[in-house]
């Protein structure tokens, strides 16, 4: 009896089948409802016409499946498969909702392919969110595809697990492009300890996303906060994770692919394709436990493992030869009866929270005190980062997978036994021992050296130049009070300690002057250090000159000159560290570019106008950079811009506003016309390399590096075209906005152009731009900007009808006609 029925249910699905192919035509559906169904090539649309759903292949038509794809975007992507373990072999397909209110998928030749197990449901429709939703007679939603992803995490999905049941809510790789089938690796909340994510192959941690900290996962940069709105809930029954774009326009997808490898991408109407921005691991230092136990992992040095403070390598000989597996043992073993003590180490990756303890209730002390009474525990942190930290965070028996973070990391207490943290103590004061007596032995050969060329009149000179190279002038010699400023020395064996002897992987870039290190002094102070080639248009001049610039200015938009050394033929600058390295390491590139919206270009454009401001007026002396350009703009951890490389600043006295010169020094490209040709400068000529930056910044686009090609124009003249055509938001870069801050990148470009004219009398002040770009006073009109191309041999300072170079000349030596 039981197999006559299935007969006749076979029959019935092939008459029913038989009907459909026979008789229905091809629809678009918004919803469906009983007795409804979605055949092959017919589509289920979101109501704006975002995502699509219907039935596809990847390449075999025997090999048919149910999913959702963004309806007009191509290639086609998808993000959601229903049956993902049983493809369809042939196209005598369905997705139906039937009249009892259960939402299937149905094979002509098989039957039931894939059911969603739900009754009662009323209506079934595609969200603008990606979400498939099957609803009851109350719009109660009693089936949703979020609840079971994929290979792909959409805004809105959430990553969830159940604390009593286990896991249920993660997204599994696909098996390969073309199977959507579970594969290896998993996305998704440990919650073993503190919760934290997770990418796992099977039950082994490949790498960490990290622990909550109030407002995002430790593992992940902070500039991702300026395109999501990121949430964390913890429950004694559920865990749960999702994220919101901040722009409702923006179209993102997160994927963990076949190999395990996540990627963040973002759509780009310009490019029409889509842009990576995050992908994991970034580097070695991702890699779960890369240095063994008790150790920290920066790829910044080298080696990139390093044991803890008060640890040493397990295997010595392995940890040489790089083999970090075997971790490293406290040389000191903790003394729980008569106390220990804490080291704190700060911008950290917490570590693996797997075998932790948390207590939201606790302060930082007396999670401290908590951790002193347990002898098992080694650390302890904030749990919460906001207003200033609270709740408990506690690890057992030894730290495991703590790296330096990427941009802003938080910070850990490690216990030690006291008299190893005493051994630190002692190791620092005798570094520092060790400084003064090399300075006393510097001071004690400058003194000598000193009363030896005095004896001899013939090195009087020789001696003036030794004494400027340590201390400058405030003033010009011819100013009342003079001042003299001492501009600290370093030892070359100082920096050179600092840098790993100038290694290439502290190397953060080179230019025309020589390649710039980063450096770690011995008290843990980072500094970039800036080396002069000997090859160097910019001389030993040019070094006298920044020097002497940079120890009299003081601005929160310039960077500190913390001193300079000088060894034989070596010369070097040492400022402050800048870890977001330059401008246009960020505007110029696809990925990194998407890191910079619309509020924050904005307020580093404001910021390099009030560091100019600071220079041409409110300084002791009236500053002339000189060679104003995006490389020179260095962005702090907060992308603060900060205007560096003052090596050909040139200082004016009051009465002074231009001057005349035969070496024509900077860069093509954001040089005004009357400098590049006659060798004359201002402050106008600032004002025009200032409007350069904005309208690369504004663009996304170099000046020189930018060719339109229907009428050869550089950037400048583009934006000028667009500009006098009523266009210009057409010149702004792919980058999402509201329409609330189209007016203030409107004014920005008009400032920008104001800044660009050819005339240098015509552009305005610093302190005019400055108000302008505030919204104050009425903006005038601009004129024509000088378009220096560059192109020809009489170097015109007009549009020219030879095309325009692609690329980007740096020069340091031009004698001006």
């Amino acid at each position: 009896m039981e197999n006559h029925n299935k007969v006749l249910m076979l029959f019935a699905y092939t008459f029913f089948f038989f009907s459909i192919q026979t008789f229905s035509k091809q629809n678009t559906l918004t919803t469906i409802t009983p007795n409804q169904f979605i055949q092959y090539n017919d589509t289920l649309v979101s109501s704006t016409g975002i995502f699509e759903a219907g039935f596809f292949n990847f390449g075999d038509p025997q090999r048919q499946y149910f999913g959702i794809w963004y309806k007009t975007i191509s290639p086609r992507i998808i993000v959601w498969v229903a049956n993902t373990d049983n493809p369809i072999q042939n196209s005598s397909v369905i997705l139906k909702l039937t009249e009892e209110g259960s939402l299937l998928i149905l094979d002509g030749s098989r039957g039931k392919i894939w059911s969603s197990n739900s009754s009662r449901i009323t209506v079934v429709q595609l969200l603008d969110s990606g979400n498939l939703v099957a609803n009851d007679a109350n719009n109660t939603t009693l089936w949703e595809s979020f609840d079971y992803p994929g290979n792909t995490f959409l805004p809105g999905m959430k990553l969830r697990t159940n604390l009593l049941t286990g896991p249920y809510k993660y997204i599994k790789s696909w098996k390969s492009p073309d199977d959507p089938s579970d594969g290896e690796f998993s996305y998704r909340m440990d919650t073993r300890g503190y919760p934290q994510l997770i990418v796992a192959k099977g039950a082994k941690i490949l790498h960490r996303g990290g622990s909550w900290n109030g407002y995002i996962f430790t593992g992940i940069s902070w500039q991702m906060h300026r395109y999501f709105n990121f949430s964390f809930v913890l429950t004694n029954k559920e865990v749960s994770s999702d994220y919101e774009t901040l722009n409702s326009s923006m179209i993102t997808r997160f994927i963990l692919d076949q190999s395990g490898n996540s990627q963040r991408f973002v759509w780009s109407d310009r490019t029409q394709d889509w842009e990576a921005i995050i992908s994991r691991p970034l580097d070695d230092c991702e890699n779960y436990a890369m240095c063994g136990v008790n150790s920290n992992c920066n790829i910044n040095d080298s080696p990139i493992c390093k044991c803890l403070d008060g640890f040493i390598p397990k295997f010595q000989s392995k940890w040489d030869s790089s083999d970090w597996t075997g971790g490293c043992i406290r040389r000191t073993k903790l003394n729980c009866v008569n106390g220990d003590e804490f080291l704190a180490y700060t911008n950290v990756k917490l570590p693996d929270t797997s075998s932790s303890w948390f207590d939201k209730r606790l302060s930082l002390d007396e999670c401290k005190n908590v951790c002193l009474k347990n002898c098992t525990c080694i650390g302890y942190a904030n749990l919460d980062v906001r207003d200033g930290g609270s709740g408990c965070l506690l690890w057992f028996d030894s730290i495991v997978d703590m790296r330096e973070h990427v941009d802003q990391g938080q910070d850990i207490y490690l216990r030690l036994a006291s008299s190893e943290l005493d051994h630190i103590k002692n190791k620092k004061n005798l570094n520092m021992k060790k400084l003064a007596g090399i300075l006393g032995v510097i001071i004690a050969f400058i003194i000598a050296l000193t009363v030896l060329l005095l004896v001899s009149s013939t090195f009087r000179k020789k001696l003036g130049y030794i004494k400027k190279l340590i201390k400058w002038n405030h003033k010009k010699e011819n100013k009342e009070n003079k001042e003299d400023e001492l501009a600290t020395v370093f030892d070359f064996s100082t920096i050179d300690n600092a840098t790993n002897n100038f290694s290439n992987r502290n190397k953060l870039g080179e230019g025309g002057f020589g390649p710039v290190y980063k450096g770690i002094l011995a008290d843990g102070q980072e500094i970039a250090v800036k080396r002069l080639s000997k090859t160097s248009g910019q001389g030993t001049e040019e070094f006298k000159n920044e020097v002497k610039l940079m120890a009299t200015l003081q601005h929160r938009n310039l960077v500190k000159l913390l001193g300079c050394s000088i060894h034989h033929h070596e010369k070097l600058l040492i400022y402050e560290f800048m870890p977001n390295r330059s401008l246009d390491y960020f505007i110029f590139d696809n990925t990194r570019s998407k890191l910079l919206d619309w509020t924050k270009r904005l307020e580093i454009i404001d910021g390099i106008a009030r560091g100019l401001l600071y220079l041409h007026q409110d300084s002791t002396l009236r500053i002339i950079h000189r060679d104003l350009k995006t490389s020179n703009i260095l962005l702090d951890i907060d992308m603060i811009p900060k205007i560096s490389d003052f090596g050909l600043a040139r200082s004016f006295v009051e009465d002074e506003v231009e001057a005349n010169t035969n070496r024509v020094m900077g860069t093509y490209g954001y040089m005004p016309p009357e400098y590049a040709v006659h060798g004359s400068f201002s402050i106008k000529s600032d004002v025009f390399s200032f409007g350069v930056i904005v309208l690369e910044i504004i663009s996304g686009r170099k000046n020189r590096g930018f060719c339109e090609p229907r009428h050869h124009l550089n950037l400048l003249g583009h934006a000028w075209r667009l500009w006098i055509e009523e266009r210009p938001m057409e010149l702004i870069a792919d980058i999402l906005y509201d329409e609330a801050i189209s007016s203030d990148i409107l004014r920005f470009i008009h400032v920008g152009l104001l800044c660009v004219q050819h005339q240098p009398e015509n552009r305005p002040n610093m302190s005019s731009v400055v108000f302008m770009l505030k919204g104050g006073n009425l903006i005038p009109k601009p004129s024509e900007p000088g378009f220096y191309v560059g192109t020809d041999d009489t170097m015109n300072t007009r549009s020219s009808s030879k095309g325009c170079s692609v690329n980007e000349v740096s020069i340091s030596l031009l004698e001006a006609r």
